[in-house]
């Protein structure tokens, strides 16, 4: 799994970073999406799918 971030598209939401904390974080300047981590552990997989359904924008996406 393989994360990608569009944060032109982000709204600073912020359900990414509340769903998958590890995975993701907001922007301190801006509070848009930041990926901590581009490829995460299996374990974490669920998560970030829980949040790229959750994004509002669909400003996150999963490439296999």
């Amino acid at each position: 799994m393989e994360i990608k971030v569009d944060r032109e598209r982000c709204i600073s939401a912020g359900m990414c970073a509340l769903t998958a904390p590890g995975v993701f974080d907001q922007d301190i300047e801006d509070g848009r999406v930041v990926a901590l981590e581009s490829t995460p552990a299996p374990e974490r997989e669920s998560a970030v799918r829980e949040a790229v359904q959750l994004c509002p924008s669909g400003a996150i996406t999963v490439v296999q």
